[in-house]
């Protein structure tokens, strides 16, 4: 979703936290990467990875905005105050929420990041990653004509960072991303050290009306009137359709195009007010269509009729050109017409 070809590092600082007491490293001294190949480099290991994120956060507090920690260290750090200083205080932020018996040491990197791209808008931004599990490698070594031989290390490379966080400088309460390779016991990152909810923004109002008719179509539709598989495929191609077809999204007009009949909106209406109690949702009605979100899960929408262990139909198109019969065998049949074949 983020375009990182412009990206300049500014700052980039590296710590240590060990769970251990009150056992930590600090540097006093950034990191500037000498060259565009350890630019490439860094932005590969780091940034890379945010490029295939599509879910949005915003920072919360259930009191004030203003009494996250990280969210006025943010602040402070976009401010232009004192980088090695303020990267040292997330560093105590994060060991103070670190409580868990199971949650273990790393390497933490602090990076002040200019010309990040999101829709087409450049933003400053900050970065902060754990790495908790390093990779193995071979490093080897020729001095003049002889080899030296092989050794065995560890160290960070292109494995995807255990848990990070890019904190885009849109209007506050900011704009994060969020890497979290978590489990039930140490979901710190997002719940303590974050703080975040899902933001209401273009891209998860997008991506939310997508995933919600997907789910309908293959699931309630289905069960709700009597219909068969090219009939789903047929309205989730229509679905798909819409929001590459239009700009903005209205719910109403949704409905209209893409559902048509009363009873099957009236249907499509209850489901989804159900499925936003039950999954706590909160999304307008009307927004821009984001097109990369769109992008995203149009390759989840499937239009693949599959017929036994014969046929696979990839619905495209009309649902008017393709009849269901059974012949008088008991056997039953697709009739699909067509005007040219390539």
């Amino acid at each position: 979703m983020i375009g990182i070809e412009e990206v300049k590092i500014r700052n980039l600082i590296y710590h240590y936290i060990s769970m251990e007491g009150n056992a930590l490293r600090l540097s006093d001294e950034s990191y500037i990467p000498e060259g565009e190949e350890e630019l490439e480099v860094l932005k590969k290991i780091f940034l890379k990875p945010f490029v295939s994120s599509f879910t949005t956060y915003e920072f919360k507090h259930e009191i004030n905005l203003e009494l996250n920690p990280l969210f006025k260290l943010a602040q402070s750090i976009e401010a232009g105050e004192d980088f090695t200083a303020k990267s040292k205080d997330i560093v105590q932020h994060l060991k103070s929420v670190s409580k868990h018996p199971n949650i273990k040491h790393g390497d933490l990197f602090v990076m002040k990041l200019d010309n990040v791209k999101i829709g087409d808008k450049l933003h400053q931004a900050l970065a902060i990653y754990k790495i908790e599990n390093k990779e193995s490698f071979i490093e080897t070594d020729v001095y003049d004509s002889n080899v030296s031989g092989l050794s065995f290390k560890k160290g960070i490379g292109s494995k995807r960072p255990d848990k990070a966080c890019l904190i885009l400088f849109t209007p506050e309460p900011y704009t994060v991303l969020i890497i979290d390779n978590t489990s039930a016991e140490t979901d710190y990152w997002q719940n303590e050290f974050l703080k975040v909810n899902l933001k209401k923004d273009d891209i998860n109002s997008t991506s939310h009306f997508l995933s919600l008719a997907k789910t309908y179509v293959t699931e309630k539709f289905s069960s709700d009137f009597e219909v068969t598989k090219a009939d789903q495929i047929d309205l989730l191609n229509r679905s798909v359709d819409y929001f590459k077809t239009h700009a903005t999204f209205d719910k109403q007009e949704f409905e209209k195009e893409v559902f048509q009949e009363i009873g099957i909106i009236r249907s499509f209406q209850n489901f989804d007010s159900e499925y936003r109690q039950g999954n706590d949702i909160d999304v307008t009605d009307n927004f821009a269509i984001s097109p990369e979100a769109v992008k995203k899960q149009a390759r989840i929408f499937k239009s693949v009729l599959k017929l036994d262990k014969n046929f696979h139909i990839y619905i495209h198109g009309n649902r008017d050109l393709i009849e269901q019969g059974v012949d008088e065998k008991g056997r039953k049949y697709y009739k699909i017409y067509f005007e040219q074949e390539s």
